[in-house]
């Protein structure tokens, strides 16, 4: 099994939701929340505000920890074809600069600001569903339960 810490933005404004379309290397597209992998030695706070720079070109400030999602990604669609643990840790953030753009030499094709409504619509990643939740929720415990994943919903 392979194991990643990540860190997320949840970014909400005006009953709108910063998504990041991310293209794999077979030009499959899914909308996810700006983020990623937590670097050796790197504090997890620092990291999304990294990843928010570099996926969007934007900068940030943190707000709030919203809370932190454990999920196994079964072999079969895991990227590296073993089975995978991601555990996030979500943020909220508040967009301070910059403008969006999409991320160089980078798999996010574009980052835009989307009606929360609108996003029952696209194909994303659970973690857009799980950081949602977790702000616009705020639960006490900073969990929240998992999101089936099928049809639009990926891992």
């Amino acid at each position: 099994m392979s194991f990643r810490l990540a860190a997320y933005a949840v970014c909400i404004e005006d009953g709108r939701v910063l998504l990041a379309r991310h293209v794999s290397p077979k030009g499959e597209s899914t909308w996810t929340l700006p983020g990623g992998g937590v670097e050796h030695a790197e504090d997890p706070f620092d990291a999304v505000i990294r990843e928010v720079a570099e996926e969007t070109g934007c900068s940030a400030v943190i707000e709030r920890l919203l809370g932190v999602d454990s999920r196994v990604i079964p072999a079969a669609v895991a990227r590296a074809g073993v089975e995978h643990q991601n555990v996030g840790i979500f943020y909220q953030v508040r967009i301070t600069g910059g403008q969006l753009r999409p991320e160089p030499n980078g798999e996010i094709a574009e980052s835009v600001w989307t009606s929360i409504p609108d996003v029952a619509g696209l194909r994303r990643s659970s973690l857009v569903d799980i950081g949602l939740t977790l702000g616009q929720t705020l639960p006490a415990a900073g969990h929240v339960a998992a999101v089936p994943v099928g049809g639009l919903i990926q891992h």
